[in-house]
């Protein structure tokens, strides 16, 4: 019997369909594909949010990343759990819209490996952040060229997963607004 827990991950196949649940630091531990989301923001302006991740984590710690990223929990939406975190992690909430998804498998430190079916989420806000400092070290916005001359000079600063799906989301925002 699985005991149902907000620590919890929802294992998946490739396709997205549910095959189990584990503990999220088992999960890490065993390096199993699991289900997960990362929820990028853009303000008025077209600048991204980014959040440094807090250095109390216990992977990618002081990394920055998207505006927010997290797995959602045994039957909950995408849309649901991308809200609830954003207000958990960032102070604030914000409606997302699916825009893709990845599967990506990466080593990590503590002898950690995260593999996961990524779901990229996108929304707009121009609300202030503020942030739960045991989730979030710091945040700012900055311009999609600016992050790109970023990640090229300084690719360490950044996430794993963020590296892997800035670009398509870059691509994905300049579709909808050219001007971008």
């Amino acid at each position: 019997m699985i005991v149902e827990s907000i620590d919890n991950v929802v294992l998946v196949d490739e396709s997205d369909n549910d095959v189990g649940v584990m503990e999220k630091l088992e999960a890490h531990q065993l390096g199993l594909l699991h289900r997960a989301f990362s929820a990028f923001v853009f303000n008025s302006e077209g600048q991204m949010l980014l959040q440094q991740r807090a250095f109390s984590k216990y992977h990618s710690m002081g990394l920055w990343s998207n505006a927010c990223c997290s797995h959602p929990r045994v039957g909950e939406s995408l849309p649901s759990a991308a809200k609830r975190r954003m207000q958990e992690e960032m102070g604030f909430e914000c409606d997302v819209e699916k825009a893709f998804d990845f599967i990506y498998r990466a080593p990590l430190e503590n002898d950690l490996t995260e593999h996961e079916l990524d779901h990229v989420l996108i929304g707009q806000s121009d609300c202030i952040p503020n942030p739960v400092a045991s989730e979030v070290a710091s945040w700012r916005y900055a311009s999609i060229n600016d992050i790109r001359t970023e990640i090229k000079n300084n690719p360490g600063q950044f996430t794993v997963w963020f590296k892997l799906c800035f670009e398509q989301v870059a691509t994905h925002i300049s579709q909808k607004d050219p001007l971008a």
